[in-house]
């Protein structure tokens, strides 16, 4: 599995109050046709799934966000001899990819705005060149939240990399809302892990949940007027005190998250999932009623993750994907035709993750 997020120890803050002005960077192919050719990689039970076309072929690429328009995408990285994601936008018409990042620091979590002139994304290139200290899974799995994640805004057309609220502490997870009126993030600038939501401009800055535990990976319904995200909070003492302690290193424990919705006021909070299991990337179909997710529900070692579709009231939970490893971060297009998600399946590399895009076929299974 992928860490999609997260890192470590907080020395100092970058002066990250000047735009970088830089040199265009062009799209290069990657290929010689236009679309990646379909490939059967298909499992038995994956009846939501047409034709399939692999999006990468070497590394770890996640979270591919497709663009407004649909024919482009924008993802995080690590492959050749990059140590750690770095942002990139692949065209699929042309297969065209071009570093969206500095190409230093660690990054995570791209998205369009709209329009699709600009990129917002976390980097902590603003710090320090260098990839940072991984995570230390000496005692046990956990996703590191790296303090020096600050959020950043590249413009296409004029490639100046601009800093959106820089503050002392984790500024990551951030998406835009289809009305093109709000960015949702995660942050720890007030202590604990919680989402806000602000103008895109960064501007009205609101907290949206205070409750002690991990809030994170938001995204808008197609209507901008909910969000789905993950969380966990701790139910006893021992617990609140174990997340303390993993907070004050810049950590947390991702083994029992669950799903929930809430108003973009962060009103009407609702959990949609129960379950002792890791769910996390949630995201919105497009019709505004049901949620794909990750999860390892039904893994008994709990390393299996695949993906599920649920309805937004929590009910008819059902397994989508069957891959008998990792499949992950999806995303529906725009308009519900396609999804691309993240995978292990038919790797040429052990620990290679790929994206894919997937025809949707929304009939296949009978509504309930």
């Amino acid at each position: 599995m992928i860490t999609v997020l997260l890192l470590s120890a907080l020395a100092q803050q970058p002066d990250a109050t000047k735009p970088q002005a830089e040199v265009p960077q062009p799209l290069v192919a990657q290929q010689a046709t236009a679309l990646p050719p379909r490939e059967d990689l298909l499992y038995d039970g994956e009846i939501y799934f047409g034709a399939m076309r692999r999006l990468s072929t070497e590394g770890e690429n996640a979270e591919g966000y497709f663009s407004w328009g649909g024919t482009r995408i924008t993802y995080q990285a690590t492959f050749g001899d990059r140590k750690c994601d770095q942002i990139y936008e692949l065209d699929l018409l042309s297969g065209a990819r071009r570093l969206i990042s500095t190409g230093t620091g660690r990054t995570t979590c791209s998205y369009f705005l709209p329009g699709d002139n600009k990129i917002l994304f976390a980097s902590t290139h603003g710090f320090s060149e260098d990839c940072l200290p991984p995570a230390d899974f000496s005692n046990g799995y956990v996703w590191k939240i790296y303090p020096q994640f600050d959020l950043y805004v590249r413009d296409l057309e004029t490639w100046e990399l601009t800093p959106l609220v820089p503050h002392d502490g984790y500024d990551a997870e951030a998406v835009v809302s289809p009305d093109g009126e709000h960015i949702v993030f995660t942050s720890r600038r007030n202590g604990d892990l919680d989402i806000f939501i602000m103008d895109t401009d960064g501007s009205n800055l609101t907290q949206l949940t205070d409750e002690l535990g991990y809030d994170g990976g938001p995204f808008f319904s197609a209507d901008s007027k909910k969000i789905v995200y993950r969380s966990y909070y701790p139910a006893t003492e021992a617990e609140s005190q174990n997340y303390r302690d993993l907070l004050d290193r810049d950590s947390i424990e991702p083994m029992a998250l669950q799903i929930r919705t809430m108003n973009i006021d962060g009103s009407d909070k609702f959990q949609v999932t129960y379950n002792e299991a890791a769910n996390f990337g949630p995201y919105w179909h497009p019709d505004g009623k049901r949620i794909i997710y990750c999860s390892n529900q039904v893994s008994e070692s709990g390393r299996d993750f695949d993906l599920f579709m649920v309805n937004a009231d929590g009910s008819d939970n059902h397994q989508v994907t069957f891959c008998p490893s990792f499949d992950g971060f999806p995303m529906f297009s725009h308009d519900g035709r396609n999804l691309i998600f993240s995978s292990n399946r038919n790797s040429s590399k052990h620990g290679d993750t790929n994206m894919f895009m997937v025809e949707w076929l929304d009939d296949a299974r009978p509504a309930k």
